[in-house]
């Protein structure tokens, strides 16, 4: 903790100022601080207890007043924790153990060595890193967004007002009437990035000439996406700078009460928003009189139960009103009939924290970057056949090529690159030839996908094309909420006939039969969510007919993934009987000949599990 929480209620913008100076005052007598990822993933790996062995370390020497111990939110680079990082140097050690602390105390921080063992080496090569900063991972993106979660301490409000933190709320305040906030988030170009990519400031500006008051600002923490989970880690580690957009957003539309909807599987990031809601209320940044300012606003924590169909907008509202999460139709916007029936503002977590930086720097530092019609910056979760998985900000309009093999690292075992699905389930999957693609809202639509939450899960030549629409769809089939026909039956229909198709019992008109259904789907459902879910099968036809025709026609699985379409067999020429794929075999399906004859495989008993293929060192075992 920076200065200890004194609880005194800040009632100007001159107080604010003055408190800022006095955080940095304090921050600058220490000489190092030590940061340690807490955030989920890493805690996964063990982080709390490495974060309580610095502590422990620290005090039992006495270096309390010299040495900060700071415990921070995820750091983005999640493949690699728990991380640690030692600054003003910014060293950075991965996969830290409560073990290795007393050494890292001893030999960095007291005696200013680099331990190796703990840096990162740089897949396929040799090549160690000792800096954060020059971390490939790091290097190549710009984290606008999402950088401070490496700095602060999510539950201490110093921590966030100390760099510059609550800035951008003070300047709106007693700087900017509510016209000129609508006005700046406009040219600033900002699109929501939920999904849908709605204009932000046009949004706003609808909410504030809408007729009706009350008045409401919902922050969208709900993410339901498979492999997403940029907003849970804003939210756990720097949720104050969403706090602060709220505000804004709620002063330029003339709001006095928001919502947070936060999914209830996220106790992490609920914990921290309440502490940070708690906080600021003491200080007067959230309540009533914020600042002195005159104008007063709060903020409401709901739990959502995990339906993914309630990160839809009108969904969403009628979970936070207490009735089942269903979307109504949409020839009424929410800016004007929203939550109760009342002009409501609506952004994601992602959406709010870039408010901030937009009001700070102004419009058009923000709209400097990014695409014609995609500005700023864009946080995406990497995950799937990708060396480094993890949280990504980049800057719109980088290529997938320089996202899956610059920032990510390539694919694991130099197996080869197949699909990346960007969007979520809703989302579309992209083959080799659009590695090249710029990504934007815009490249992405017409390249059969979406932004969508920002989600990108990365294929190799493993991944069955067929098997991954299956998954997708029925993922979708799983959170329909079942209001319209077209979602109810037609997810249902279209999974039905993979299924088929994966079976061996697919029929020449099935690839007819989907694209119908798909097109019936897109036009027909009643919400974003079945609006989309064609799009995984869509996009798999348009870019790998050939597998669906494999499947069908030749009744072949070309990657050997679905079981009933594969068998293995024994390579005579090339088994030397060393019986690793007997002692694998489960089911007992292997038998010997003898020390010089080669094994064999028994077809009726093979349960097709591919251990014995996992084994074989020499290519002796085959998939048909």
């Amino acid at each position: 903790m920076v200065v200890e929480k004194s609880g005194k209620r800040l009632n100007s913008a001159s107080e604010l100022e003055l408190l800022r100076e006095e955080i940095k005052r304090s921050a600058s007598a220490r000489t190092r601080t030590v940061t340690i990822c807490c955030g989920t993933g890493c805690l996964a790996y063990g982080g709390a207890k490495v974060a309580q062995a610095f502590r422990d370390e620290i005090i039992n020497r006495g270096l309390a007043s010299e040495v900060e111990i700071k415990t921070t939110g995820c750091h983005g680079f999640c493949e690699r924790g728990p991380l640690v990082v030692i600054r003003p140097e910014n060293i950075l050690y991965q996969r830290v153990k409560p073990a290795d602390v007393p050494q890292v105390i001893d030999e960095t921080v007291n005696g200013g060595k680099v331990i190796d063992r703990l840096l990162y080496t740089i897949p396929g090569t040799k090549q160690k890193v000792t800096y954060e900063h020059d971390v490939p991972f790091y290097k190549k993106q710009m984290r606008l967004v999402f950088g401070a979660n490496g700095y602060i301490d999510p539950t201490v409000i110093e921590d966030y007002i100390g760099c510059g933190g609550y800035a951008a709320l003070s300047k709106t305040l007693f700087e900017m009437t509510p016209d000129e906030v609508v006005d700046e988030v406009k040219k600033s170009g900002l699109r929501g990035r939920g999904g849908g990519g709605f204009a932000t400031g046009a949004k706003w500006q609808s909410t504030r000439e809408a007729h009706g008051d009350p008045k409401y600002v919902i922050c969208n923490c709900d993410e339901g996406d498979p492999g997403a989970f940029m907003d849970r880690s804003l939210m756990e580690g720097n949720p104050h700078a969403i706090i602060e957009g709220m505000v804004i957003a709620a002063y330029a539309i003339g709001a006095h009460l928001g919502y947070i909807y936060i999914r209830n599987e996220y106790p992490v990031a609920v914990k921290h928003a309440e502490k940070a809601i708690a906080q600021a209320e003491a200080m007067g940044l959230l309540g009533e009189n914020i600042l002195g300012s005159g104008f007063s606003f709060s903020v409401k924590i709901n739990r959502g139960g995990g339906a993914f169909v309630c990160g839809e907008s009108t969904a969403l509202m009628a979970s936070v009103e207490g009735r089942v999460g269903e979307p109504r139709a949409k020839y009424i916007h929410t800016s004007e009939k929203g939550l109760w029936d009342q002009p409501t503002v609506l952004n994601n977590v992602e959406t709010l924290a870039n408010v901030p930086l937009i009001i700070n720097r102004g419009a058009q530092w923000y709209s400097s970057i990014g695409t014609a019609n995609s500005k700023g910056t864009k946080i995406f979760s990497l995950v799937g056949k990708v060396n480094n998985t993890g949280l990504i900000e980049v800057p719109m309009g980088i290529t997938l090529e320089e996202i899956v093999y610059g920032i990510g690292g390539g694919i694991p075992k130099n197996k080869k690159f197949k699909a990346i699905q960007t969007g979520g389930p809703s989302g579309g999957c992209l083959p080799a030839s659009k590695l090249d693609m710029p990504v934007d809202f815009d490249e992405l639509t017409r390249a059969g996908s979406m932004m969508g939450s920002g989600a990108m899960i990365v294929m190799d030549e493993d991944n069955c094309m067929v098997d991954i629409a299956r998954y997708f769809l029925s993922f979708l089939e799983g959170e329909s909420c079942g209001k319209c026909v077209p979602c109810r039956e037609g997810l249902k229909r279209m999974r039905q006939i993979l299924d088929r198709i994966i079976s061996g019992q697919g029929q020449p008109d099935d690839i007819e039969l989907l694209e119908n259904l798909s097109e019936t789907l897109t036009w027909g459902a009643l919400c974003g969510l079945g609006g989309g879910a064609a799009n995984p099968i869509m996009s798999t036809l348009r870019y790998f007919r050939e597998e669906y025709e494999a499947h069908i026609i030749e009744k072949r699985c070309p990657a050997g993934v679905c079981k009933p379409l594969i068998s293995y067999n024994i390579i005579n020429e090339k088994c030397p009987n060393c019986t690793l794929c007997i002692k694998a075999c489960p089911a007992g399906a292997i038998t010997g000949q003898g020390k010089k004859l080669p094994v064999i495989l028994d077809q009726v008993k093979c349960t097709k599990c591919g251990a014995c293929y996992d084994v074989c060192r020499l290519g002796a075992v085959e998939v048909r």
